[in-house]
């Protein structure tokens, strides 16, 4: 019989994918089942946008584009950098991606080797892709621990405790996902003092939630210019213009760039042209929708926040940007005779209709004395308090 790679066989998955494919089956059956699990915004794209879409429909803007994208975005992607990072680039040093997430993957090639012990320290909990990708590709995954005793920011000894001859690439990520968690400024400085101290080390930020950013001003490792050289930025479209569907990304670095196109060529060919002309619009143009829906998940953020704080059992501290918040529930797990977080989601999803991910869908516990899960709160103000209201119900019978 033919076999399967030992590659393919490393490759984990996302596993809110996995939940919103059973939510979306016990829907089909009847079920009522209120989601919080998919980290995706529940407004539509802003009409401009879509009509930049459909004017390069219409225009005959839908063949192949340079591997690296139309100077036309990365003139916009340029132009975008400096508008929130003060940061002047060259759209040359810019490569457009079918989202953002291809750049986990492209910097993880670009910079280790397969099966030769070059590792790659990521955030733990994390975007569940960072580790799968890391183990794909051939090289050693090294969790950095994101505490919840640190408010879900970086600790920069422990950073530094992680950093050996085979470090060959460090993704941060702020704000965070799953946590919610946003570096501030002096936590930065101390992350970046450790970076300072290696210069052997790429660096990949992940800063896809830059624009949501609620009670502090946004951190970018791109401020710091001696960095710039080594530093892969990545951000894109999806979170912050409602365009997932869209697959628009982007990342910058002078030096790979050039690698960067040739595996976009070896790989996507190239984003859609339509995405692009659309991406366009989304970075240049006029931000009232953008900024009316970072209100909306303010308002919704304070409103769960507040409400889940509430439960009996449940513990949870103020995320400061995306759209996440990660509850402590290891004493809802002992109220309601739940083994654990894991244990505790899919009784919330079978009894009570509330579907939520687990920890461990966001790697290795930190502490096996701490059991979270996690919301997504791209969710109506009617979802939120219908699904805490569930959950409080829940949590009340077994009191």
């Amino acid at each position: 019989m033919a076999e399967i790679s030992e590659r393919s066989m490393r490759l984990g998955t996302e596993n809110a994918f996995v939940v919103l494919a059973q939510v979306n089956e016990l829907i089909r059956e009847g079920r009522d089942v209120i989601s919080f699990c998919i980290g995706q915004p529940d407004f539509e794209t802003p009409p401009n946008i879509k009509e930049a879409g459909i004017k390069a429909i219409n225009g005959g803007r839908h063949g192949y584009t340079p591997s690296s994208g139309i100077l036309e975005l990365r003139q916009a992607v340029a132009d975008y950098i400096m508008r929130t990072r003060s940061v002047k680039i060259s759209p040359e040093d810019v490569v457009i991606g079918a989202g953002a997430k291809p750049f986990i993957m492209y910097s993880i090639l670009a910079t280790t080797d397969f099966g030769v012990g070059d590792e790659v320290i990521y955030p733990n909990p994390g975007f569940p892709i960072y580790e799968s990708q890391i183990r794909a590709m051939g090289a050693i995954p090294v969790p950095l621990n994101v505490r919840q005793e640190n408010n879900f920011s970086l600790d920069a000894g422990e950073l530094d405790s992680k950093i050996n001859k085979n470090t060959k690439l460090i993704i941060i990520n702020s704000p965070h996902n799953p946590t919610g968690g946003s570096i501030p400024l002096h936590d930065m400085k101390e992350v970046v003092d450790v970076l300072r101290k290696n210069p052997r080390c790429w660096i990949f930020a992940d800063e896809i939630y830059s624009q949501l950013c609620y009670d502090q001003k946004f951190v970018s490792l791109s401020q710091f210019d001696d960095l710039r050289e080594r530093l892969i930025l990545c951000d894109g479209a999806s979170k912050t213009w409602a365009m997932t569907g869209w697959r628009l990304g982007f990342a910058v670095n002078q030096t790979l760039a050039p690698v960067f196109s040739k595996w976009v060529t070896n790989t996507e060919s190239c984003a859609s042209q339509i995405s692009q002309w659309a991406a366009v619009e989304a970075f240049s143009g006029p931000q009232d929708h953008a900024i009316a829906m970072k209100k909306s998940f303010l308002e919704r953020r304070d409103i769960i926040v507040e409400l889940i704080s509430e439960l009996p059992g449940v513990k949870c501290l103020n995320p400061g940007g995306a759209f996440y918040i990660w509850p402590d529930v290891t004493e809802a797990c002992n109220i309601t005779g739940s083994k654990d977080s894991e244990h505790f989601r899919i009784r919330l999803l079978e009894e009570v209709g509330v579907a939520v991910l687990a920890d461990i869908h966001f790697g290795t516990r930190v502490s096996e004395n701490e059991q979270h899960i996690r919301f997504s709160y791209a969710a109506s103000v009617e979802d939120i308090k219908s699904g805490i209201a569930r959950i409080d119900d829940f949590l009340r019978r077994h009191i």
